[in-house]
């Protein structure tokens, strides 16, 4: 499972596909990058490298009691 870590120690998973133009997609609350499933294979068909992460605190990335603020979302 592909991870991350923030300066925070935070593992962050995130899904890395194809090679190309990269196109980012990032979900809303309570959501996972698995949502983005059915766009990035669109986009990855059309030659676009699709990244998505999981959000601090969802989906399989960690799910710390604290730092759950704009400061370290970004």
């Amino acid at each position: 499972m592909p991870t991350i870590k923030t300066s925070d120690g935070v593992s962050i998973f995130y899904k890395d596909w194809g090679s190309g133009q990269p196109i980012v997609f990032s979900h809303g609350w309570p959501l996972s990058a698995d949502d983005w499933d059915a766009q990035m294979t669109f986009f990855l068909r059309h030659g676009y490298r699709v990244i998505a992460h999981d959000r601090r605190g969802h989906g399989r990335s960690d799910q710390p009691g604290t730092g759950n603020d704009m400061d370290h979302w970004v």
